[in-house]
């Protein structure tokens, strides 16, 4: 796989470089919505949950942002992923290339959107006086195992919806239920404890909570949690990588 990537290391970066250009194509702030897109979120979610949940969280806007930070990269990277296939099967259909290569060029290109909002959850950071700590550089770890798992469903999604454009409405309904149950404005304190548990069962909700550990808490997860949020991603990249090489002989008869 890497003497391939290596082999067409001209194409995935212009891949990267057309998918990054492409969302931002004819708008007049271009890039600069990736910083404010999620600011915008950012402050309805602050008039419409703080009066709710946020009188007795601490720092609620950092813990609010974290959560919708970490799912907005998961929902567009799993989101392009699904499509990276069919929008380019005009490509792969032609030339004999790695069909991952559209893949991970959707991921990289996300995560580039996710490094720019990162900067933003930073200076809200240091806004809420909340001290910078050489805790910091552990959020790269829940960041790979993110960036691990994004790609692992981005292979089961584009190999699945490639076959079955079915698995994009579903996916849509699934993202939203995933969202509800990720904690992203609400707390979990209020349940009994074998139902907080249940919340572990969402590996974005233990991503996000990564997050928040580091940054409001500034205590570093324990070895367990670094192993189940571990396991969440090598899990599904492993399964991610069966289902692909299942279907990968049959892309060209869908497109």
């Amino acid at each position: 796989m890497l003497n391939k990537m290596k082999k067409h290391r001209f194409l995935f970066e212009e891949l990267v470089k057309r998918d990054f250009k492409k969302k931002y194509k004819r708008t007049v702030l271009g890039m600069l919505w990736s910083m404010l897109a999620p600011l915008l979120t950012l402050l309805a979610m602050a008039m419409v949950f703080t009066q709710f949940f946020g009188n007795s969280t601490p720092h609620f806007i950092i813990y609010m942002f974290a959560g919708n930070l970490i799912f907005s990269y998961y929902r567009e990277a799993t989101n392009g992923g699904m499509n990276a296939l069919v929008s380019n099967s005009t490509i792969f259909s032609k030339v004999n290339v790695p069909k991952y290569m559209f893949l991970l060029s959707k991921n990289i290109s996300s995560l580039i959107n996710f490094g720019l909002t990162l900067v933003i959850f930073f200076l809200f950071v240091a806004i809420e006086g909340i001290p910078f700590t050489w805790k910091f550089l552990m959020l790269i770890y829940p960041i790979v195992c993110l960036l691990v798992f994004n790609i692992g469903l981005g292979l089961i999604l584009s190999a699945l919806y490639i076959i079955f454009k079915d698995v994009q409405y579903l996916y849509d309904v699934f993202t939203t239920l995933l969202m509800y149950f990720s904690a992203i404005f609400y707390t979990v304190n209020a349940y009994a404890p074998d139902i907080q548990s249940l919340f572990y069962l969402n590996p974005i909700y233990v991503y996000i909570t990564y997050f928040r550990k580091i940054v409001i808490e500034n205590t570093i997860p324990t070895y367990s949690f670094h192993l189940l949020a571990a396991f969440y991603s090598l899990m599904v990249l492993f399964i991610g990588g069966i289902i692909y090489k299942k279907y990968n002989y049959k892309f060209l008869y869908y497109v």
